[in-house]
C-alpha cells in the first residue's frame, strides 16, 4: 500500500515533453510510480482535470532572516514554491562577527527593503562561520526547503572590516587568500554557491555602496576560482557591468577553468539594448559555457500606493510633514478633503527628472492602476496618463483620485527600467534562450515597494494562458524552466521532475482558475513590520517531500521542508 497516490492529472513532468493523463504513486519522501499505478494508498488525491507538476525551484530569494524564524515562508510558499535559494545579490548573514550583526541587517535593509527592526527583532545569532549558520538553518522547521549561497558582502566585512565598502581600499594579497578559504569553507559544508553584487543600485541604510561594489575583476576571479575541483557550486553576479570586455574576459576565464556554472543579473539598461544579455546567452551556448543569465518573466514591478512606500505626493512638503505616520484608514480620511487634495497637487513637481522616463509627468504614460485583477502587459491607454489623457483631465489629478477610492487599496505598476514599447516581445526572445534562467522573483525582499514573489504563478498564467499581444510559450516549456533546469543549474538533481526515485515535491493546479490577486500590505513580520504579499487562487494541493502542506491556500500544518546542502542532493 502507498502513502498517496494521485489520480488522473493532466502530467507535465518538467522534462520538457508533452504532457499526459496518469496516477503518482508516493512513498515517504520520494516519487515511486508515474503513469497507470495499480493498488490502494493510505490516501487519494483526485486530479481529474487538474495539471500536476513539479514544485517550483525559486533560485533567487532574499529569505536569508525571515528563514530563521518564519516556518511559512509565504508569500513563495503560497505560489507553489517547494525549494527556494537564498543568499542572493552578495548579502547575507554569515559570517559575522560578535558586535557586527547590525552591519549585515543595514546592508539587508538598504539593498533588499526588508525592515531592519523586523530583522533585529527576529534573527537569533546562534552563528559565526557559515558553516554555523548553515547548522542553525537546520534546526528550523518549515513547509518547503531552503538553500543558500555564501554571500560577498559578509565575506568582505568578516575579513576587511571597516573598509570593506570603500572605494580605494582593495584587499592585501592576505586578505584575498582568507576570503577564498571563507568561501571554499562555506561551499564545502552545503552552500550552492557565492554570489556578489556590483552594481550601483544596490546600497546600505545609510547609502553607502556594498562591499563588492568596487572589487576589481582580480579579485572576482580569484574569489570564483575558490570553487576549482569542487563538485558543486554556482557563482550568481549582479552587475552594471555585464557586456564590458574586461567583465566577460574573468566570466570566460571562470567558467573555462572551473567547469562551474555562473548566472549573470543584469542591472544596467545598457546590458538590454539590442537584446545584450540574450547574446551574451548566445556567446555562451556557442562556447559551452555554463554561463546563465537570469531573467524574470516580466519587469521588476515597482508598487506605488498609499500601502506602499511610494508614490508620486509622497514626497511633497505637506504630505511629509503631516501624513507619514498615519494609518491606512486615516490617510484615506484625509486625502478625501478637497483642500488638501488642491494643497497636494500644488506641491507635486511634474518636471522633476526621473531614470529614463524623463519627467515625473512623462512617467504617469509608464504606470498604471493594478485592479483586482492585475494586467502585468497593458496597453499604453491603460496608464494613468492615458486614463487622463482620454477623460481630458490632468494625469496627477486622476492618481490622486485612483489612490484614494477603494479606500486606498489600489496599487499601481510601475515596469522597471521603462515599457516604452508596452509590449514584453524583448522578454520573449530571451526567456526561450536554452541558457537563460527564470529567476528574480526576490520572494522575502523590497517589502515596501515590490511584490514579484509570485512570478512562477504570473509566468504560468501569462505566457501560457493570457498572453494576448504575441506569441505565448507551451506549458511543457514554462514547467521544465521553473523545475528542472533551476534545479539542475544550482546543483539539485533530486527534484524539478516527476519521476520514479525523485523527490515528491508537486504541485496540482486548477489552470483556468490559476489568478494573482492584486498585492496587499499586511503586518506580520516581526515588530509588526509591513511587507507587500500578493495571493493567489489555483493550487489546489502543494506536496513537499510527499507531504500536502497547502490544500485551496490553507495551510496543513504539516512542516516537512529541510536545508539543501550543495553537494549532497
Amino acid at each position: 500500500m502507498h502513502d498517496l497516490i494521485i489520480r488522473s492529472g493532466t502530467i507535465v513532468d518538467g522534462t520538457g515533453n508533452t504532457k499526459f493523463v496518469g496516477d503518482i504513486a508516493i512513498d515517504g519522501e520520494k516519487i515511486v510510480a508515474v503513469g497507470k499505478v495499480d493498488g490502494d494508498a493510505k490516501k487519494e488525491i483526485d486530479a481529474t482535470g487538474m495539471l500536476v507538476t513539479p514544485g517550483w525551484v525559486d533560485v533567487h530569494t532574499h529569505y536569508d532572516g525571515q528563514a530563521t524564524w518564519d516556518p511559512i515562508l509565504a508569500p513563495s510558499s503560497w505560489h507553489g514554491v517547494t525549494t527556494v535559494v537564498m543568499g542572493n545579490c552578495g548579502v547575507g548573514f554569515a559570517p559575522v562577527k560578535p558586535g557586527d550583526h547590525d552591519f549585515l541587517i543595514e546592508l539587508m535593509e538598504g539593498v533588499e527593503d526588508i525592515p531592519g527592526a523586523a530583522l533585529a527583532e527576529g534573527i537569533d545569532w546562534q552563528w559565526e562561520s557559515f558553516p554555523e549558520y548553515l547548522d542553525a538553518l537546520e534546526t528550523k522547521a518549515r513547509t518547503i526547503d531552503v538553500a543558500t549561497q555564501v554571500p560577498h558582502g559578509a565575506i568582505r566585512a568578516y575579513v576587511m572590516g571597516a573598509r570593506c565598502n570603500t572605494q580605494d581600499d582593495l584587499p592585501t594579497d592576505d586578505e584575498l587568500a582568507q576570503m577564498q578559504a571563507l568561501v571554499r569553507e562555506g561551499i564545502q559544508a552545503g552552500a550552492l554557491g557565492f554570489s556578489s553584487s556590483r552594481t550601483w543600485l544596490h546600497k546600505d541604510k545609510h547609502g553607502i555602496h556594498v562591499p563588492g561594489t568596487f572589487a576589481g575583476s582580480d579579485e572576482m576571479l580569484s574569489l570564483g576560482l575558490s570553487m576549482r575541483g569542487l563538485d558543486h557550486g554556482i557563482f550568481e553576479l549582479v552587475s552594471d557591468h555585464l557586456g564590458d570586455d574586461d567583465e566577460w574576459a574573468w566570466i570566460q576565464t571562470f567558467a573555462e577553468e572551473t567547469g562551474r556554472p555562473i548566472t549573470l543579473v543584469a542591472t544596467s539598461p545598457a546590458a538590454f539594448e539590442g537584446n545584450k544579455m540574450y547574446n551574451i546567452a548566445e556567446a555562451a551556448r556557442v562556447k559551452g559555457l555554463e554561463v546563465r543569465p537570469q531573467i524574470a518573466g516580466r519587469p521588476t514591478g515597482v508598487l506605488h500606493g498609499l500601502q506602499s512606500n511610494f508614490h508620486v505626493f509622497a514626497t511633497t512638503p505637506t504630505f511629509q510633514s503631516t501624513l507619514t505616520e498615519l494609518s491606512l484608514p486615516e490617510l484615506v480620511s484625509a486625502m478625501s478633503d478637497p483642500a488638501l487634495k488642491a494643497q497636494l497637487l500644488s506641491e507635486v513637481d511634474g518636471d522633476r527628472p526621473m531614470p529614463l522616463t524623463g519627467s515625473l509627468r512623462e512617467l504617469m504614460w509608464q504606470v498604471f492602476p493594478l485592479g483586482d485583477k492585475p494586467d502585468y502587459e497593458p496597453n499604453k491607454e491603460a496608464s494613468v496618463a492615458g486614463i487622463a489623457e482620454a477623460q481630458g483631465r490632468d494625469a496627477f489629478e486622476v492618481m490622486y483620485d485612483l489612490l484614494v477610492d477603494n479606500n486606498g487599496k489600489e496599487l499601481f505598476y510601475q515596469p522597471l527600467g521603462g515599457y516604452q514599447t508596452y509590449s514584453f516581445d524583448f522578454f520573449k526572445v530571451s526567456m526561450g534562450h536554452p541558457n537563460v534562467l527564470f529567476g528574480l522573483s526576490d520572494g522575502g525582499a523590497h517589502c515596501g515597494v515590490i511584490a514579484d514573489a509570485g512570478m512562477p504563478s504570473f509566468i504560468l498564467s501569462h505566457w501560457a494562458r493570457d498572453r494576448k499581444k504575441g506569441e505565448q510559450f507551451d506549458l511543457e516549456f514554462l514547467v521544465r524552466k521553473l523545475s528542472r533546469d533551476t534545479a539542475e543549474a544550482y546543483g539539485m538533481f533530486d527534484r524539478g521532475l516527476l519521476q520514479e526515485g525523485y523527490l515528491a515535491d508537486i504541485n496540482i493546479i486548477d489552470f483556468e482558475a490559476l489568478n494573482l490577486h492584486r498585492p496587499e500590505a499586511i503586518h506580520d513580520l516581526p515588530t509588526g513590520g509591513k511587507r507587500l504579499v500578493q495571493k493567489v487562487d489555483g493550487y489546489r494541493h502543494i506536496i513537499k517531500r510527499g507531504q500536502p502542506i497547502f490544500k485551496d491556500n490553507e495551510h496543513t500544518g504539516a512542516l516537512p521542508g529541510k536545508l539543501v546542502r550543495g553537494g549532497v542532493a
